[in-house]
């Protein structure tokens, strides 16, 4: 006799096996029995976030750590509160499972108006479909283990969002426990994916200076190691885009470091943009960090390889699967060449003892910061000029910086730490955010000190200037050392000057048991330097009036 299991059950089962063991969510009135079944199983677990857009930030993040995250939010305001964060998933290739739970088919039969109008005749799901690869309405028990099996392998497939709609009545239904998955494993056609390699092969061989581009999709389909092998065979140097910062480390004696418009070094810059074979391996060209905008790239000398499409010139090969393409060209009879020469990232000075009285600069705090930071370090950047402050730093081991570089979505980083740091317990984030981001999302602070996390979050505070020439007022100042006093955990601190950063870093590092907010007052000079970098230019709004920095733990 065929036992039965529930809908909701299964789907929280088939997360549970694809090695998801969190899901993010905020609930509503249509879903405590869906919340209950999906964290009945107890190889996941169920985080309150404050906000569902922390919710979506947070299960993003987990998934570009983890290979896979979820996301649970209620029909309506619910759902629409995280159509940002999962276009954003869906723009920088991140596979999050986004689930939301809507009333039951009776009752959204009598539910045209309300709260829930915005999923009427299937509104919602309309709308995610602009954003996800697979979406699907549960709506019948026969279909129901099918739809979820084909939307997870989506998600799979292309490293990216997919959306599940779950009406409560059906996630309690009935449905067969002996359900297998059905795995449809595609299959590159191996006659076009050696041509692509020959090709490819020949391109490489013909060429004075090849250099590869990494992009964020070697990330997305693990093939980090596979791109280090072909590196050192072939003795072809690396660069990554912004996004793609940390798919190789800078310790790699080919690796040149980050390529973008107004960020990475010079000598690197030139050495990509004059190459005769460039190698696009994941790379998205596109971005306000790209830097692509100004490059003289000759589409006959370079290759452009994804998820999507090989492309060589005009000629495209499809069909292919990219992890194929990838290790087939390890395999590929490509000459070796000598690496002499090329650019190398900047390697971290030591720490330094602060000086008395001396102004905390970006550039000192981001000294200090390299020189703290070793393998088990994630850094993880928010929008703006802590973004291309930290696009400058050493990465010592793959996967370790998180940013939205391509997106350009704030408020991404204190939910992302969240994220990031329950998908891999091994890493410690240090949080990189403006006063302005923090304010957006910052109350997952009280999320992560629920869960006892410890990440060490650093507010670039530039005191009200505003960071563009649109803002004509300063948002309100918070006093942002004093919100571990208001949650009852953690550690703060205020500093304004190089001793006072000096003694916050280091009782930071030390303090391991709960988060430390540390919040770096920056004074208009040094606000107005992050500024020039970023090569933007406008109004300067005034500033808020401010405690004095007294680089103490605040009580």
């Amino acid at each position: 006799m065929d036992e039965r299991q529930q809908i909701g059950e299964y789907l929280s089962k088939r997360l549970a096996e694809l090695g998801v063991r969190h899901i993010f969510a905020r609930g509503g009135d249509d879903s405590p029995g869906i919340y209950d079944l999906l964290g009945r199983s107890a190889a996941l677990k169920v985080i309150n976030t404050r906000d569902e857009q922390g919710a979506g930030f947070a299960a993003d993040a987990y998934a570009r750590t983890k290979g896979l995250g979820a996301v649970y939010v209620a029909s309506g305001p619910g759902a629409l509160k995280i159509v940002n964060t999962t276009a954003l998933a869906s723009a920088e290739k991140s596979p999050v499972i986004v689930i939301s739970g809507t009333a039951s088919f009776e009752e959204q039969g009598r539910q045209q108006l309300g709260n829930r109008q915005s999923n009427a005749l299937g509104m919602q799901k309309r709308i995610f479909e602009e954003f996800t690869v697979a979406a699907t309405v549960i709506d019948s028990a026969e279909t129901a283990l099918a739809e979820i099996d084909r939307v997870l392998a989506a998600a799979l497939r292309y490293q990216r969002p997919v959306y599940i709609e779950l009406p409560s009545d059906l996630a309690s239904g009935l449905c067969p426990s002996r359900h297998k998955p059905l795995i449809d494993k595609e299959l590159s056609d191996p006659d076009t994916l050696q041509e692509a390699i020959d090709e490819t092969t020949g391109l490489i061989n013909a060429a004075r200076r090849p250099v590869i581009l990494a992009g964020v999709e070697i990330r997305r389909f693990n093939l980090q190691k596979e791109l280090c092998q072909l590196a050192g065979k072939t003795g072809i140097p690396v660069a990554t885009t912004l996004l793609a910062k940390s798919v190789i480390a800078d310790t790699e004696k080919f690796s040149m470091g980050m390529y973008g418009q107004a960020i990475g070094l010079d000598k690197a810059r030139s050495s990509i943009e004059s190459s005769d074979c460039l190698l696009f391996l994941g790379t998205f060209v596109a971005g306000p960090h790209s830097g692509f905008a100004t490059t003289e790239i000759k589409p006959n000398a370079s290759l452009y390889a994804t998820a999507e499409c090989i492309s060589i010139g005009p000629k495209r090969f499809e069909n292919i699967l990219f992890h194929d393409f990838i290790k087939g060209l390890i395999k590929a009879p490509i000459s070796p060449r000598k690496l002499e020469g090329i650019p190398r990232p900047r390697a971290p000075r030591p720490f330094l003892h602060g000086a008395e009285g001396e102004m905390v600069t970006v550039a000192h705090l981001l000294q200090q910061i390299n020189a703290l930071m070793d393998d088990q370090t994630l850094i993880v950047a928010d929008l703006g000029g802590t973004l291309i402050a930290a696009a400058d730093l050493f990465i010592r081991h793959t996967g370790t910086f998180l940013s939205t570089a391509l997106s350009a979505s704030p408020g991404f980083a204190v939910p992302a730490a969240l994220g990031a740091q329950l998908a891999n317990p091994t890493l410690r984030p240090v949080v990189l955010v403006t006063d302005e981001a923090f304010q957006m999302t910052g109350m997952e602070t009280s999320t992560i000190a629920r869960y006892g996390l410890n990440p060490i979050i650093i507010v670039l505070n530039t005191q009200g200037y505003a960071t563009g020439p649109s803002l004509v007022d300063a948002p309100y100042p918070w006093h942002f050392s004093k919100i571990p006093s208001v949650l009852g955990k953690g550690i703060g601190f205020i500093v304004a000057t190089e001793i006072e950063l000096e003694q916050a870093l280091l009782t930071a590092k030390k303090n391991t048991e709960s988060f430390t907010i540390i919040d770096v007052m920056l004074d208009r000079h040094a606000h107005n330097r992050l500024r020039k970098k970023l090569g933007k230019h406008g109004q300067i709004a005034k500033p808020g009036k401010r405690p004095p920095a007294t680089g103490k733990k605040q009580d």
